[in-house]
C-alpha cells in the first residue's frame, strides 16, 4: 500500500472521528454550516462535517425556573413580597436558538414583569383566596410571549406570599373576631332551639295536666336520690296525689 493511500485513509479516519456527535434522547441537534441552519439531528450517534459544521444541542425536557421574590403593591395598596416558580419546555429548537439569545434569562425577566402586573390588579384578599386563578392568568400571558421563541410555559405557581408584620397582626385579629362571631351565632341558635323545645313542652303539659304532675313526681324522686336532709314539697304536690288517685280509680271502673 502506497504512502498516499495510507495518508488518505488516515485523513478519512480523522475526519470521521472528529465529525461524530452524540445527541441524547431528550435533545435535538441543530446543524449550522457557515452560520446557516442546514438541518437537525435526532437522538443517537450523528455525523457532521468537522471544522465546517457546528452542532447546537437543545434540551427538550421541562425546566424549572424559580422566579425571585419581588415587592408588589396590591390593588388595595398593600405591599407584599411574592415569589413564584415557572415550568417551561422548548418545542421548536430552531426558534429557541434563532429568535432569542438566552431563553432562560428572557423567561425569567418576563415572568417577573408579568407577575408584578397581574398580582397588582388584585386586592390582598383575592390574592390569598384566588391563587389558582392568578396562576392561570400569569401562565397565559407568558405562553403568549414565549410562543414566538418556540417555548411553551406549562405552569406558573405562586410559591410564597409574605405580608408585612402589621398586616399579619391585623389579619390574625380579624380571624379571631370572625371565630368569635361564629361562636356567638351558634350559641344563639342553640338558645333559640332550646326555647322552642321548652315552648313545645309547655304546650304539651298545658294540654295534659297529668303530665305536669308526673314531672313533679319525677323531680321529687331525683331529689331523694341525692340524700338531702331537707325536701321541699311544692304546693301542688297534694293536688298531684289526688289527681293520681282519681286517675287510678277511673281506670278500675
Amino acid at each position: 500500500m502506497t504512502p498516499f493511500i495510507l495518508n488518505a485513509v488516515g485523513v478519512a479516519v480523522v475526519v470521521i472521528f472528529f465529525g461524530l456527535r452524540t445527541v441524547q434522547q431528550y435533545e435535538k441537534g441543530v446543524v449550522f454550516r457557515f452560520g446557516k441552519i442546514v438541518g437537525q439531528k435526532e437522538p443517537g450517534l450523528n455525523w457532521i462535517i468537522p471544522f465546517i459544521d457546528r452542532l447546537r444541542k437543545v434540551d427538550f425536557r421541562t425546566i424549572t425556573l424559580p422566579v425571585p421574590t419581588q415587592k408588589i403593591i396590591t390593588k388595595d395598596n398593600v405591599s407584599v413580597d411574592v415569589s413564584a416558580v415557572a415550568y417551561y419546555r422548548i418545542v421548536d429548537p430552531v426558534k429557541s436558538i434563532v429568535q432569542i439569545e438566552n431563553v432562560m434569562s428572557a423567561i425569567n425577566q418576563i415572568s417577573q414583569t408579568s407577575i408584578r402586573n397581574i398580582v397588582g390588579k388584585f386586592q390582598l384578599d383575592e390574592i390569598l383566596s384566588e391563587r389558582e386563578t392568578i396562576n392561570k392568568d400569569i401562565a397565559a400571558v407568558l405562553d403568549a410571549h414565549t410562543e414566538a421563541w418556540g417555548v411553551v410555559v406549562s405552569v406558573v405557581e405562586i410559591k410564597d406570599i409574605e405580608l408585612p408584620e402589621g398586616m399579619q397582626r391585623a389579619m390574625a385579629k380579624q380571624a379571631e373576631a370572625e371565630r368569635e362571631k361564629r361562636a356567638k351565632i351558634i350559641a344563639a341558635e342553640g338558645e333559640f332551639l332550646a326555647s322552642q323545645k321548652l315552648a313545645d313542652t309547655a304546650d304539651v303539659m298545658q294540654a295534659h295536666p297529668i303530665a305536669l304532675q308526673l314531672r313533679n313526681l319525677q323531680t321529687m324522686a331525683e331529689i331523694a336520690v341525692e340524700k338531702n336532709s331537707t325536701i321541699i314539697f311544692p304546693a301542688q304536690f297534694m293536688n298531684t296525689v289526688s289527681d293520681i288517685k282519681r286517675f287510678l280509680a277511673a281506670e278500675k271502673l
